[in-house]
């Protein structure tokens, strides 16, 4: 099976690389400064053990000609930049006729549970992935990846449900790589679980790595008021870090641990938007479908938004502006 990997940030990065190691055709698809920083001298991907450069092909969408049949296309994109991805992929042309989204399976490799959703109205092989990959991309042409002993773990399953053979054949590609891939018929539990892990990373990057506890349990606790309201199931603390055991650990990487979560990071590179309105924000619209009061997640989507329009460095939120809006 042939890979490409649209969003070669920190996830896609970490997975385009390991597939490639291994010997998988892979493309990556990127933009900008690191799009043309891999084109020149291919992607660095460092590692507790070390690093390693893949060198490949790299785009920034598709092209003219059509893609092998035998494709798999993985979004790794933000939540919010997922619209754009799919438009751009979904009338790219197929070896034998139709279209990648009438063709190709598509698996979303995303944080957030409003990618398989969207995918689905416009791909028909949709497959959702829980990611449990600790990585990092501030600096074009590098991803910092702390995974250790794995660099990550990927549960996968169709969407809504169910497994097929595409899902077996990418979960023995993917521990080939070096990844833990569990197949799972029911993958968005898995991923709703994860959801509710997630709910912290716009207090990280607002405030840096001393997020108040109790602040952190507030805005996990109306998800998961919110997720009970709405009937969802999710996977629960427990059986997580029971399903990662020492599986997938972190390590620092040239004497430094991880920087932050995907929302810091997106602080930190000063980019136009972040994935809070698609983490917070997804428990913010339950809580409004279902009477659910979340004023927390609320007052999370609200600063990071102010941040990103005021330029507030990755962790420099004022804590006393925080409070105002959380009142």
């Amino acid at each position: 099976m042939r890979y490409v990997i649209i969003g070669a940030g920190a996830v896609g990065g970490t997975i385009g690389v390991r597939l490639g190691e291994t010997g998988h055709d892979v493309t990556l698809v990127a933009r900008g400064a690191h799009l043309d920083a891999i084109r020149r001298r291919g992607l660095t991907l460092r590692r507790p053990d070390g690093d390693t450069t893949w060198r490949g092909p790299a785009v920034d969408g598709p092209g003219a000609e059509p893609l092998p049949a035998d494709t798999a296309l993985v979004l790794t994109v933000k939540s919010q930049d997922t619209a754009t991805a799919l438009a751009a992929w979904a009338d790219a042309p197929v070896d034998g006729g139709g279209t990648a989204a009438q063709r190709l399976p598509l698996l979303t490799a995303q944080n957030g549970v409003a990618n398989e959703p969207a995918a689905l109205r416009l791909f028909a092989d949709v497959h959702g992935v829980c990611v449990w990959l600790p990585a990092t991309h501030l600096e074009p042409g590098v991803v910092v990846a702390n995974g250790h002993p794995h660099p990550g773990m990927l549960h996968l399953g169709r969407y809504p449900s169910g497994v097929d053979d595409t899902d077996r054949a990418v979960a023995t590609d993917l521990t080939t790589a070096g990844f833990v891939a569990p197949v799972r018929e029911e993958v968005m539990r898995w991923k709703y679980g994860k959801l509710l892990a997630n709910l912290g990373n716009g207090l990280q990057a607002l405030l840096g790595r001393d997020v108040p506890d109790d602040l952190r349990d507030r805005v996990r606790a109306e998800g998961e008021a919110a997720l009970a309201a709405a009937g969802i199931p999710h996977t629960s603390r427990a059986e997580e870090a029971a399903e990662r055991g020492d599986l997938v650990g972190h390590r620092p990487v040239g004497g430094a641990a991880r920087s932050g979560s995907s929302t810091w990071q997106s602080l930190a590179r000063g980019a136009a938007s972040t994935e809070a309105d698609h983490l917070n924000g997804e428990i913010v619209l339950l809580g409004r479908l279902h009477g659910v009061p979340t004023p927390a997640n609320a007052a999370v989507q609200l600063g990071v938004r102010r941040a990103l329009r005021e330029g507030v460095p990755a962790g420099e939120f004022p804590p006393a502006e925080l409070e105002k809006l959380l009142a």
